[in-house]
């Protein structure tokens, strides 16, 4: 930094805060650090008794910390995101819609690895609402090597490394099988359920179908499901390994190409995923669908619904973080549950 006259200070950095006093009124910064002097500031400057100030001395090789926080911000905003106003340094990414958030988090990482660079961000694969916080930019000093920034660009390469997906509005339709609901023995309390689960995110349950724990014909429901167009099916019931257990067998038997049988979260150990050839996805859901109130369920049914289509890899990193504790007072969604590493 340099000692330079206030008049020539015009496009330089402030070191240092610079205070302002009006008598029995008002104390405090009228610039901050960092602040870019402008020909409007002289003026004020000049009449706070200030004819030399201490700047960064910029160059062509630096940035300053506001510019450096707008590439950041690039290199992170897909067109369903928004960046509000730079504070202190740092610039903020918010949502413009209800979806699902998910991160590059590998690039990230290779990111934040850089001296002098912080991208922060929320949880990848973290459901959203508009007006939401995503994510925060800055660098560390006050004016940066601009050679820095650009490693953070060639890392991150052309895609944002941040996404947003706003929800699709499907058409769901549910299969519930088990002899005792369809015989009439029991109340059918899992359907319920289900549809609140789906309506939370405005999705209209559309079909409904009832079937004995015959194969043929659950493949049958899931065939009607098929015909009327259904965007989702889900399967409740007869998921476990029981002989007489025949959902997992039936989905199989569809057609629907089977990702899953099982994945590493509990609850939810008995979880299918499959597809469709046209990329319709069925789901089978375990039984703790039912009564727990945050299942495997609730962790994949927010990418399924934002268009995500969902890997064998995927459900394997729900491994770490996939451990519901069963707390005394449910927080979930905002808790470890499902928070990948």
């Amino acid at each position: 930094m340099r000692r330079i006259e206030t008049i020539h200070a015009v496009g330089q950095v402030l070191c240092h805060d610079v205070t302002r006093i009006v008598p029995g009124q008002w104390k405090g910064a009228q610039f901050r650090k960092g602040h870019v002097v402008t020909s409007e500031d002289i003026p004020m400057l000049l009449s706070m008794g200030k004819d030399h100030l201490y700047v960064w001395e910029m160059d062509e090789d630096h940035l300053h910390e506001n510019d450096a926080a707008l590439r950041l911000g690039k290199l992170c905003q897909n067109e369903w995101m928004q960046a509000g106003e730079i504070k202190e340094g740092k610039l903020e990414l918010t949502a413009m819609r209800d979806g699902l958030f998910t991160v590059d988090t590998e690039r990230l990482l290779q990111i934040n690895m850089l001296e002098e660079i912080i991208i922060a961000t929320r949880h990848t694969n973290d459901v959203v609402k508009a007006g939401d916080k995503l994510c925060g930019t800055r660098v560390i000093p006050l004016v940066i090597a601009r050679k820095q920034i650009e490693k953070a660009e060639a890392i991150a390469g052309t895609e944002p490394l941040l996404s947003l997906r706003p929800f699709r509005p499907l058409k769901a339709g549910i299969i519930t099988t088990g002899n005792e609901v369809f015989h009439g023995r029991i109340q059918d309390s899992f359907t319920p359920v289900v549809r609140k689960k789906l309506a939370a995110y405005g999705i209209e349950t559309v079909h409904h179908l009832v079937t004995d724990d015959a194969s043929e014909n659950i493949q049958a429901a899931i065939n009607t499901m098929r015909a009327k167009g259904a965007g989702l099916i889900l399967c409740t019931g007869g998921m476990s390994v029981d002989p007489d257990d025949m959902t997992p067998a039936a989905i199989r038997a569809s057609g629907a190409r089977i990702v899953s049988y099982g994945a590493p979260v509990l609850p939810g150990a008995m979880l299918l995923v499959g597809y469709f050839s046209d990329g319709v996805p069925i789901l089978g859901l375990p039984g703790c669908v039912m009564y727990a109130k945050a299942t495997v369920f609730d962790l994949l049914l927010p990418r399924v619904l934002a268009g995500v289509e969902i890997t064998k890899q995927d459900i394997a990193r729900l491994g770490c973080g996939g451990l519901c504790l069963g707390c005394p007072v449910c927080t979930f969604p905002n808790c470890g549950f499902g928070k990948e590493s």
